[in-house]
This record gives structure tokens, sequence and C-alpha cells, in this order.
């Protein structure tokens, strides 16, 4: 849910992928200084995001995690779950069109065949909401579980009747090999160690299991056309990753990429209904859609 705010400046971080650290932020950071490790990249309304010389974008300062977490399970209340609850439906269609993309039902058809007299598949979807993709696997054979850190946890549980944990991944201490897939939409631009979910991920993944990870693109075409103004630079991110970056940290954390695919060439209303899908079926052909989904094997 975008949200606006200030930058509470909690704490100066390090970058998330290559470690590189300095005292800078965006305001301080100068673009002609040759020896930056962050230099400017978007200057929002209150809060700012840097870019590493290795090329992650991330928010620094930024809150810590107590911060965060008490934003999205107490701040947001009732208001986070209603607007969960509005768009539930669209955001499924467009969860299955892109897990489509990246051919996980052709996954879940051997999956599902392979465990015929055997208990079945296993899918964690961290950052699940309102649990609708989980009610919709379930209903498909999957043996399913939530995690979910808002108000919507508590709505998955009465009205889905569904396994969700309201607290942290890396505060539960789910076993080790636990999961044949894992899947994470628009979940790691809002943590603090995106590096750390990867191998706590990792940790969690059957041998051969897979992760199926969606976030915002900042090499796609809407992210260079707007600048300061695209619609993924809120508050609430903390880290904006191009494809490339994201594939990297994915395989330094021991992962092998299997598929990466993009969409969304130009918001609603901003074009007419010819232009944009002209602009929206480029920018997937081409692979600078303004969403990612990437598919990783442990």
């Amino acid at each position: 849910m975008p949200v606006s705010g200030t930058n509470s400046g909690t704490e100066i971080r390090p970058c998330a992928f290559c470690g590189a650290a300095e005292s800078g932020t965006a305001e301080s950071s100068t673009a002609d200084s040759s020896t930056a490790v962050f230099k400017p990249a978007l200057l929002c309304e209150g809060f700012s995001f840097v870019r590493c010389k290795c090329g992650l974008v991330q928010r620094n300062p930024q809150p810590d995690k107590a911060e965060i977490v008490l934003r999205y399970s107490s701040l947001y209340g009732n208001d986070y779950l209603t607007y969960e609850l509005e768009n539930e439906i669209p955001y499924l269609k467009l969860q299955q069109l892109a897990l489509k993309d990246v051919n996980f039902f052709c996954l879940e058809k051997k999956l599902l065949k392979a465990a015929e007299n055997a208990a079945p598949p296993s899918f964690l979807d961290i950052g699940c909401a309102t649990g609708m993709l989980l009610e919709y696997l379930h209903g498909r054979g999957w043996n399913v579980t939530g995690v979910e850190i808002s108000p919507c946890a508590e709505y998955a549980k009465r009205e889905r009747n569904l396994n969700i944990y309201n607290t942290p991944l890396e505060d539960i201490g789910f076993s080790a090999d636990n999961f044949d897939v894992v899947h994470a939409s628009h979940l790691i631009e809002h943590l603090n160690e995106p590096a750390f979910f990867l191998k706590e991920v990792y940790r969690i993944l059957k041998p051969d299991g897979n992760l199926f990870i969606i976030t915002p693109n900042i090499s796609g075409f809407q992210a260079r056309l707007y600048g300061n103004n695209w619609r993924s630079a809120i508050f609430d991110h903390l880290y904006l990753f191009s494809k490339s970056l994201l594939i990297k940290m994915l395989k330094v954390n021991g992962f092998k990429v299997i598929s990466c695919r993009t969409w969304g060439g130009i918001a609603a209303g901003l074009a007419p209904s010819p232009v944009k899908r002209a602009v929206d079926f480029s920018a997937k052909l081409f692979g600078c859609g303004d969403v990612m989904i990437i598919r990783a094997r442990k």
C-alpha cells in the first residue's frame, strides 16, 4: 500500500549487496565526488534513495526493523486490511499471470504427480496478506503456510482457516529443508536485510526447491521515464532492485536463477488503450517492464 512519510533516519546502513559503507545520504553526497560510495539516485518528498557504486539503490538512512514491524503490525491497522481486501482479486490474477510466466504451473504438475501417494508439496508465502493465493493453491492440492506481520494475518486465519505465522520470517525458526516452494511478492524491497532474507529462504527450502520472488524493477521503462516520480519510489520501499543486481544477489546466496520475466510498460490512464497495450507488450517482450518475477532454485 503506497504511503507517504518522512525519513526518520534511524540507521545509516552499508550497501546490502557489496557491504560498502559511508555516512552519506542522498542529501549529503555530491554527484561530482568520485570517491563517494553512495550517490543521489531518487529525491522524493521527505525521503530519498542513494545508489551504491555496485548499482544497488537503497534508502539511506532508513528505519530499523523494530520501526518497520510496528508500522505494518500496528500503525496501518485496519486501513491496510481494508486496502488488501479491496484489491485481493486483481492481485491474485496478477500473481497467477506472473507465476505462469515462469512456468510455476508446470512445476506444480510435476510436484503434485510425485506426491500422489505421499504428503502434498509444501508452499510458503512470505507476506501473504489476506491469504487469497494460499487458499487458491490449497484448493489445487498444496500444503500451504503463510507469513504475514500485518492485521491481515488474523483475517487469513479466521476467515480462510489458514496456517499463518504473524511474525517476521527470521524469528519463526522453520526447520531446514522444509518447503518445496517459497513465494515472496512485493516483500524484499521492504526489508532492512534482503541478503539475510535470501539466506534464510535458501536454508528452509528443500534441495532443488524453488523461490519465486516479485519486486519492482528499477531498470524498467517506467522507472527510467518517471525518475523521482516513479510509482515504486515510495516511503515504505527500502531497496529498489534492477534485474541484473537481484539476479547477482540470488547467485551470491547460493541460488541458480532459472528464469526472469517482467511486465508493465505504462500505468493505466496515462495513455490511450491502444498505446498502453503496445507499450506493455514491448516492455514484456524486451524485459524492461515495471515489475519483475524471478524463479530461482536451491
